[in-house]
């Protein structure tokens, strides 16, 4: 699974993207708005209009992973506020099971 054992900080990133944004969409959005550096290993989340789809983008020492997942029912809902989340692991685990968790 992408997210390993070793420790990653995870950010997300609160707008809606075009899910039809392969790697060199994410990595422009991961560079140019979120200011990070897409090559130091870190988890960045993008989700669609519709809260339906999530994408998730990673550099795993040989290339970038694309990890997708559409929801058949319900929505992804990042919590905390600003464009750029940062996120713990465990709560990214969580959204990627489909749990809801509280807040906004």
């Amino acid at each position: 699974m992408f997210l390993e054992s070793k420790p990653r900080k995870v950010f997300a990133y609160s707008s809606p993207v075009d899910m039809r944004k392969s790697f060199n969409g994410l990595l422009f959005l991961t560079r140019e708005v979120l200011k990070e550096d897409p090559l130091c290993g870190d988890v960045y989340v993008f989700t669609s209009r519709s809260g339906k789809l999530m994408k998730c983008l990673v550099w795993d020492r040989t290339g970038f992973v694309i990890v997708a997942k559409r929801l058949e029912s319900g929505r992804f809902k990042i919590p905390g506020v600003g464009e750029k989340r940062e996120l713990k692991e465990s709560v990214l685990r969580l959204i990627f099971d489909g749990t809801a968790l509280g807040g906004s």
